[in-house]
């Protein structure tokens, strides 16, 4: 079943480099074509017209994306079986669940509000997740150490955390795509309209931002149970309530000064930041009590 889990994530791999390619061709590609005209008093001339990529290479992408999804789903259902615990005890683990969550909350957000341009960022984000898995964090099963061999509380902690961190990343999607589109200039046809962007980040904001907070408040419990205390500002924990602070921040901006558009957008690709600082700099890194990156 180990191997299973690694074949059924290079899988997912590939339908994601598939989905990355139609949604950046339905968004953003596209030819130029040169027709003859007729006009008045001049006969005909031939005119250089941009054309767009047609509408079902978007729905490609949304299909790619359901069966990168499946093989992910299948890769931490092998993974569960092959090591008797939750799979996201390391790096191998943890980036499999969270690529794997990413495309849940796109596929469901996608569904809920219909764009499908959201895509050509989320999906490209998802693949280097997955390279950088493949490429840097092995892959074998190893026994838990001994402060994580509590898989009732690994689960909940740690599947919060992924949860959040993925709900999260949708909200980094709609922001780029915001800048993208400059706002009310409308660069590009078929991305979605700024308010819908803004939107689409106010709401995995809300739901992402909950999740970081129990996620964190789980950790503290375990924590005491693991070293004695609820808190240490261990760097992980330190790391990841400044994340938390930050989108506070932005919801306090938002509901309280009004903040909207570009000055929100460069707000949470910054908090994003500290997402990637949190699951990436503290576990390979800073050293700390957190530090079972299995690499």
């Amino acid at each position: 079943m180990e191997q299973a889990s690694v074949t059924a994530l290079w899988v997912a791999l590939a339908l994601t480099a598939a989905a990355v390619l139609a949604y950046w061709a339905y968004a953003f590609g596209g030819w130029l074509s040169l027709r003859r005209l007729a006009t008045p008093g001049q006969g005909e001339v031939t005119v250089a017209i941009w054309e767009r990529f047609p509408e079902p290479l978007g729905r490609a992408g949304t299909w790619a994306t359901w069966a990168a999804l499946l093989a992910m789903l299948v890769s931490l259902a092998a993974r569960w079986q092959a090591s008797g615990r939750p799979p996201w005890a390391n790096m191998w683990e943890f980036t499999a669940a969270f690529t794997g969550a990413i495309m849940l909350f796109y596929v469901l957000f996608e569904r809920w509000y219909g764009p499908r341009a959201l895509g050509a960022v989320v999906q490209p984000l998802v693949l280097a997740l997955l390279a950088a898995n493949v490429a840097f964090f092995p892959a074998e099963v190893r026994p838990l150490v001994p402060a994580l061999q509590s898989k009732g509380i690994l689960a909940a902690h740690v599947g919060v955390m992924v949860l959040a961190y993925a709900a999260l990343s949708l909200s980094f999607g709609a922001a780029v795509l915001y800048l993208l589109q400059g706002g009310e200039r409308r660069r590009f046809p078929r991305l979605p309209s700024p308010d819908l962007l803004d939107e689409i980040a106010f709401r995995s904001v809300a739901i992402g931002f909950p999740l970081l907070a129990l996620g964190i408040a789980l950790g503290a419990y375990w924590g005491n149970t693991a070293w004695g205390r609820y808190w240490g500002w261990d760097p992980k924990e330190t790391s990841a309530l400044v994340t938390w602070l930050i989108y506070g921040v932005y919801l306090h901006l938002r509901g309280l000064r009004g903040w909207r558009g570009a000055r929100s957008a460069v707000l949470l690709v910054a908090a994003y930041g500290a997402v990637l600082f949190t699951y990436f700099a503290v576990n390979l890194v800073v050293a700390g009590l957190h530090s079972y990156a299995g690499v």
